[in-house]
């Protein structure tokens, strides 16, 4: 009912804002989800004991698998919770092709990719540099690489890639997120996985009153190390988590960001740990990496806590050159907004910014940093949610939490347009994973959501066409295929200057698209667009005129 109502209700409410003569807002999203074609219910598999598996689910991926220029959709699913139930092939992961109407077809079936056992998060890129973009789903017990055969359809080579088990010791465990990085700059994508904590349904503690189980707080159960697998080239990887320092650091991984925050060429990695602090990696010449997140300022909020992070997104909120950190966190806490002041140091400033005060109220999963205006700022979303399903009956407490959105006025300021932004962000569910992307190519930012128990929602920007776009796809030669990792400057004819980075790996558990976006104000054309390889070639392209998707290739 809720869904078949909100076009009914979009409609009012876009109405009332023009019968007041009012400007419309600068930020409008609909939901395009009865449109779309999309059944996909994400199924947590919960049972009375509230395992703290049962939470943390719902990765989602935008990716064109086909190449044919317009984003596809990939879920994971839970299904069934290891030891108790068995699942079946209507619970497992799904693949939606784009028909480029607005629809979208369940290709599943034929493509391969619904997997087996546990879904938590999924990570993009093209490994072996053949033009066509691959899968990596993490879980419990399980992680999967999926390769793209370019025909439509995915092999599992897992085993074949030397990943079948989790490190060295091949011993089971269990991941959240993944990142695709080039860290040792030779032109192949590496593999980055971050684990969570020591569970099976044999040792799983239980919380709460009986009948009303909640999730266990993380510090129930021991935390793991992460890992870092070098790509060799041949379709195999090598585990380098302890040659490089990565398995030194344990801590309760959640998502992954990645972005060179010291311009020195390399991409370092950021950890959100789960009530413990937070790890920044930095990458000291593609050989080691040194944790710095207390020394830069990262590890913990300004009153020195850790929060309980879960999303983040590693992107430059101010145009000052220097990519910024946001991370989600539970209600009570806020969600930190870590802004590089360079020369290796961050400040948070959640309440400088004012992100603070939203979020306060707030449980975050997944996050973005776009331009959903164009106005030439990053304005943040966040997917929404409390953690356990049972906490209402335990306190003043939303489990299900609409989603939320700060529009960037400029000056490191943001504020919070949720009830403005349509009648999408007034939808209340178990938030979790969310996925950013352009599905229509119409040069706005769109958003893709799941929900625990729903289908998803399919957050179609509908904002202002008044400003301007410019939409880059980059493709490597001597750098990996995907580009990942280069770094892209983009003056405009006004002399606005902005920065971002080519990335998948954004948000919770979850993958967005590799092209990468840049809202343009009144301006009509680029001065200039910079970009710097990870081969550490330099290319400049004048003159570019805006609102279109511009491929630049690697010279």
């Amino acid at each position: 009912m809720r869904f078949a109502m909100m076009p009914v209700l979009l409609t009012l409410f876009w109405g009332a804002w023009e019968s007041t003569g009012r400007p419309a807002p600068p930020i409008h999203f609909e939901s395009g989800l009865a449109a779309s074609g999309i059944g996909f219910v994400l199924r947590n598999g919960t049972v009375p004991e509230k395992p703290i598996i049962d939470t943390t689910l719902g990765g989602v991926a935008l990716f064109d698998f086909d190449n044919d220029g317009f984003l596809d959709i990939f879920f994971t699913n839970g299904a069934a919770i290891p030891g108790l139930v068995k699942d079946g092939p209507a619970f497992w992961n799904r693949l939606y092709r784009n028909n480029r109407d607005g629809t979208f077809s369940d290709v599943t079936a034929h493509s391969g990719v619904a997997g087996e056992g546990y879904s938590m998060g999924v990570a993009t890129g093209d490994f072996d540099n053949d033009g066509y973009m691959d899968l990596f789903v993490t879980g419990v017990n399980r992680n999967t690489l999926f390769h793209n055969n370019g025909d439509g359809t995915f092999t599992d080579i897992t085993q074949r890639a030397g990943l079948l088990g989790f490190g060295a010791s091949e011993k089971k465990a269990w991941s959240v997120s993944a990142a695709w990085v080039d860290y040792n700059l030779d032109g192949k994508l590496d593999l980055f996985v971050s684990s969570y904590v020591d569970w099976s349904m044999a040792t799983n503690s239980l919380c709460g009153e009986e009948g009303k189980r909640l999730s266990c707080a993380p510090a129930t159960y021991r935390g793991l190390p992460n890992y870092l697998y070098r790509n060799n080239g041949d379709g195999t990887f090598t585990d380098v988590s302890e040659i490089t320092g990565i398995a030194g650091h344990v801590g309760k991984g959640m998502g992954v960001a990645i972005a060179d925050y010291n311009g020195d060429g390399y991409p370092d990695i950021f950890v959100a740990n789960d009530n413990e602090r937070n790890f920044l990696f930095q990458n000291d010449g593609g050989k080691r990496f040194h944790e710095v997140g207390i020394s830069s300022g990262v590890a913990f909020t300004e009153d020195g806590v850790p929060v309980s992070a879960m999303g983040a997104d590693f992107r430059d909120l101010n145009n000052d050159g220097r990519p910024d950190l946001v991370v989600t966190a539970l209600e009570g806490e806020t969600f930190p907004v870590f802004l590089n002041l360079g020369n290796g140091f961050f400040s948070e400033s959640s309440y400088q910014t004012g992100v603070g005060p939203g979020s306060l109220r707030k449980s975050g999963w997944s996050v973005g940093a776009y331009d959903f205006d164009n106005d030439g700022n990053k304005d943040i979303f966040t997917a929404n949610s409390h953690v356990s399903e049972n906490a209402p009956l335990y306190g003043p407490h939303l489990y299900k939490q609409s989603n939320s959105v700060w529009r960037n006025q400029g000056a490191g300021k943001f504020q919070d347009v949720s009830t403005q932004a349509g009648a999408a962000f007034r939808v209340l569910a178990a938030h979790r994973g969310a996925a950013f992307g352009d599905l229509d190519n119409d040069g706005r930012v769109d958003i893709v959501v799941s929900s625990i128990g729903e289908r998803p929602e399919i957050l179609l920007n509908r904002s202002s066409r008044a400003n301007h776009w410019l939409l880059i796809q980059t493709k490597g030669k001597s750098s990996n295929r995907d580009g990942i990792g280069a770094t892209i400057k983009v003056t405009s004819q006004d002399g606005m200057v902005q920065y971002n980075h080519v990335t998948t790996s954004v948000g919770y558990a979850s993958a967005s698209d590799k092209r990468v976006h840049f809202g343009l104000g009144k301006n009509a054309r680029v001065r200039e667009v910079e970009v710097t390889w990870p081969s550490g070639k330099i290319q400049r392209v004048p003159g570019i005129a805006a609102d279109r998707v511009l491929l630049l290739e690697e010279p």
